[in-house]
């Protein structure tokens, strides 16, 4: 484990140092070292203690997308973490308090504070702030209540079912009292979906024959389909919609590597069976994060909602827990631990 005490002489960063061809590869990414900055009048220094990954970074990666602007090179790669204020020039935070900032990857940043989430650690550890009881579950939230509008008895399929917002979305969903099939990668994680999520059935996206066993797995169609992944599972799941169901369109991680070439479903179901198919960008439901924080909490507490972390140990760790994100090798919310709370 790295230690990363306010007395450390250095700021260690893991920068953004070319763009990625395809799969981002350790070459893209380079190992720093810098002065531990010194906030000003107006701002907070805080040490980080775990750095929270997500796929979308790899677009922002490419350039300018509607996740945010493109990610600029020679600078730490950017991305949320949850930290400790250490020293404070700011009234509104003490030192001590723990908060969610975009910190990018490093051992430490200063900030104004603006955007900053404070966070409860008395409510759950730390690093839940990352994942379940922030952006990741807040999506899972937002996209299966709002979007999705699940109704008891309907069958709900989510792609990625193992990953940090599939998992959560799923769960919510069997809340709700409907049948809940989830895609993921292999049998471990689909022997995880169903004996410890509860979810109804687990299909591996990796066998042979998907559209077959997902068909089999959904005797009664679909209503709402999570979208976490694109390509071959929702090629799965398109033939099986039943009238009116909803595609909840939260990521497509599958695609994200080559945006070229790509080919869509055919259009024609959409319209004989009236589908409805959303996108969203959690940004736009800020007002809905104290419904979410209170629910999230409950069920976490009431051990109603499972969670699962996967933790890399040390910034250097940062780049390999990136790669193994996008390739679908992780399970459950990818975290690289930075120091002991």
């Amino acid at each position: 484990m790295v230690d990363q005490s306010a007395s450390a002489a250095v700021n260690r960063q893991i920068v953004f140092s070319s763009i990625p061809d395809g799969l981002p590869t350790l070459d893209n990414f380079t190992l720093v070292e810098s002065p531990v900055p010194e906030p000003q009048d107006g701002q907070i220094r805080v040490r980080h203690l775990f750095l929270g990954l997500s796929p979308s970074a790899r677009l922002r990666m490419a350039g300018d997308s509607d996740y945010g602007a493109g990610m600029p090179l020679g600078k730490p790669v950017q991305g949320q973490a949850v930290g400790v204020v250490d020293i404070s020039r700011n009234p509104a935070f003490q030192p001590g308090d723990h908060l969610v900032v975009n910190g990018g990857w490093q051992s430490y940043s200063v900030t104004s504070g603006r955007g900053a989430t404070r966070v409860d650690a008395d409510l759950a550890p730390p690093s839940c702030a990352l994942g379940l009881l922030g952006t990741s579950g807040m999506t899972a939230y937002v996209g299966m209540l709002d979007i999705g509008l699940p109704k008891a008895g309907e069958t709900v399929v989510v792609s990625a079912a193992s990953g940090s917002v599939g998992s959560v979305a799923g769960q919510i969903a069997k809340l709700k009292g409907c049948r809940v099939v989830g895609v993921a990668g292999g049998a471990e994680k689909c022997d995880y979906v169903t004996k410890t999520l509860g979810f109804d059935a687990c299909v591996d996206h990796r066998a042979p024959g998907l559209p077959q066993r997902l068909a089999a797995a959904c005797p009664e169609g679909i209503d709402i389909y999570f979208e976490n992944v694109g390509g071959a599972v929702r090629s799965a799941v398109w033939p099986l919609f039943n009238d009116f169901g909803r595609v909840v369109l939260c990521g497509m991680i599958s695609d994200y590597q080559n945006r070229e070439g790509l080919t869509g479903p055919d259009w024609f179901p959409i319209l004989t069976h009236r589908l409805t198919i959303r996108g969203f960008l959690l940004r736009d439901h800020a007002d809905r994060r104290d419904a979410f924080l209170a629910d999230m909490a409950d069920w976490y507490r009431s051990g109603m909602v499972r969670y699962r972390e996967d933790v890399a140990d040390g910034l250097e760790q940062a780049p390999a827990a990136f790669i193994r994100l996008l390739r679908g090798d992780n399970f459950g919310k990818t975290l690289v631990r930075l120091a002991d709370g």
